[in-house]
């Protein structure tokens, strides 16, 4: 799990693989005099350590305390020095920032029309790709040199620089105010959570509204799409409209396999469109389409061109398990799903360093989730408590809310009354502290505090009632989202048919023919 109070120069050399460390250590060479040594020598002790150790450094002497501070700096920048030096060639931004960096170069040598070719070439790779913010840099220093008289260039020169200006202005500022409610539009999410009714879901949408109403969706070009159907996918989250959400999802998703070079220059945003359209896709239950653009997803992650860096490695791992995960919930093999539990926890300790625990601990909930549907409620509560006993988590509370009634669920099935009451006053406590309690949460643990009370000729009458109860809050707009967490209704069917729960959602998945 990542650590953010480790020390930063540890975790960027732990980061390192192991060609950029011999990199380094080539680069370093280079740099090596009988006063830098040092560095280098810190830099062999950190690499050797499991963990960071001020102690095991200072007892090295290689360097007084009051000293350290300034060398691990040091170290810090060279490493980064050395990494930006062995950069892939064909990372395009790096090689519009080199070309920019060239043509300062030679402006400041008076080399003028040298600098102005090289920009020229260089912003007619930036459009190509779309790079749009450095285009209008670029453009910005050719006015620079223009405006100084002393290229004596073609005529009408300037009027074509003024008019790429304004036209590189007005995308920028659009993607910028796009971008801008996009991030506006998850701030409100992490603050107030999902709308919980009318009112809430008309102040959203008039907010949106506000925001979009001056916009023309047929006069922009990648980026600004990008950040309009971004916006779209958050509003929709917001106010729970799953078909809006799959709708601008998709079309996220389309943007990039329409525009496949994009997808190697913005491989985050290519990976996080897929997620949420996998999401979009669960929350519809559209098990065909579902398939296809995990496997679409799956090969493309696979294709020699796609990038291949920490992040993205963590990011690809992440989305790709957790909806593979979701595919074998949605369609109620879990048994199948068992080979995928140990696979995921290898990789979590592998890209622990890069996954908060939000993530981690939605992945334990999703395995806690296979067990109960393989009737393995022992290894279910066990996952469930690494969520429970968590004290991190205030962000999500929604998380923490259904891995406690889905314990108290577990603790039922195994018959250990003495455990149940207990999880059920620690669980209500839990619930009343909780700001955004929905109404399926109190009707489960009202169910689960009476279900003692009943007598036993009675308990399938009682669990009929409730899922007459349950399926008329699925329909409401606001509370749907809760039954995506927990499959209540599925269990109640299974306790009233005397089947397993699995058997019941594989009945409901072959239903449903999407």
């Amino acid at each position: 799990m990542a650590n953010h109070q480790k020390d930063f120069l540890f975790v960027l050399i732990k980061s390192l693989s192991k060609s950029e460390k011999r990199q380094f250590k080539i680069f370093a060479s280079r740099l090596e005099t009988s006063s830098n040594t040092k560095f280098i020598e810190l830099f062999n002790i950190l690499d050797k350590s499991e963990t960071y150790d001020e102690k095991l450094i200072l007892k090295s002497g290689i360097i007084k305390k009051v000293q350290l501070s300034n060398l691990k700096s040091y170290l810090y920048k060279q490493i980064l020095v050395s990494i930006r030096l062995n950069i892939p060639s064909q990372n395009i931004r790096y090689q519009l920032r080199e070309q920019i960096d060239f043509a300062v170069i030679l402006y400041n040598k008076g080399l003028y029309k040298q600098s102005l070719k090289i920009l020229d070439k260089t912003k007619q790779l930036a459009l190509e790709n779309d790079e749009k913010y450095m285009a209008y840099e670029i453009v910005e220093f050719e006015k620079l040199i223009e405006s100084q008289y002393i290229t004596r260039s073609i005529q009408g020169r300037a009027d074509e620089l003024v008019i790429q200006a304004k036209e590189l202005n007005y995308r920028n500022t659009i993607s910028s105010k796009l971008s801008n409610l996009s991030l506006q539009l998850y701030g409100i999410m992490l603050k107030t959570g999902y709308v919980k009714s009318d009112e809430e879901y008309k102040y959203i949408d008039d907010y949106f509204n506000k925001h979009i109403s001056k916009l023309d969706e047929s006069k922009f070009g990648f980026r600004e799409k990008y950040w309009f159907y971004n916006a779209n996918l958050w509003r929709s989250f917001l106010v729970q409209d799953f078909l809006a959400s799959y709708k601008y999802a998709y079309k996220w998703v389309r943007l990039f396999y329409d525009n496949p070079n994009m997808i190697y220059l913005n491989p985050v945003f290519f990976l996080k469109g897929n997620h949420y359209f996998l999401e979009s896709l669960y929350m519809l239950k559209y098990k065909s389409n579902f398939k296809k653009y995990l496997t679409l997803l799956e090969e493309t992650i696979a294709d020699p061109r796609f990038p291949v860096n920490d992040n993205i490695a963590s990011l690809s791992f992440l989305y790709v398990y957790n909806n593979k995960l979701n595919l074998h919930i949605l369609e109620g093999t879990f048994a199948e799903s068992e080979y995928l539990i140990p696979e995921i926890l290898q990789k979590i300790k592998l890209h622990s360093e890069h996954l908060d625990e939000h993530h981690e601990m939605l992945f334990y909930y999703k395995i806690a989730s296979i067990y109960f549907g393989t009737e393995k409620y022992n290894e279910s509560i066990n996952y469930l408590d690494k969520i429970i006993n968590n004290k991190n988590l205030s962000m999500r509370e929604d998380l923490m809310c259904f891995a406690r009634l889905l314990s108290l669920i577990a603790h039922y099935e195994l018959g250990k009354d003495y455990y149940l009451e207990n999880h059920l006053k620690n669980t209500y406590k839990f619930l009343l502290k909780m700001n955004d309690l929905h109404e399926v949460q109190k009707e489960i643990i009202k169910f689960m505090k009476n279900l003692n009370n009943f007598y036993p000729a009675d308990i399938k009458k009682e669990f009929i009632k409730m899922r007459t109860r349950f399926i008329e809050l699925e329909k409401n707009t606001y509370e749907k989202r809760a039954f995506l967490y927990l499959d209540i209704i599925s269990w109640l069917e299974s306790k009233i048919d005397n089947r397993k729960i699995a058997d019941i959602i594989k009945e409901k998945a072959k239903l449903n023919s999407r």
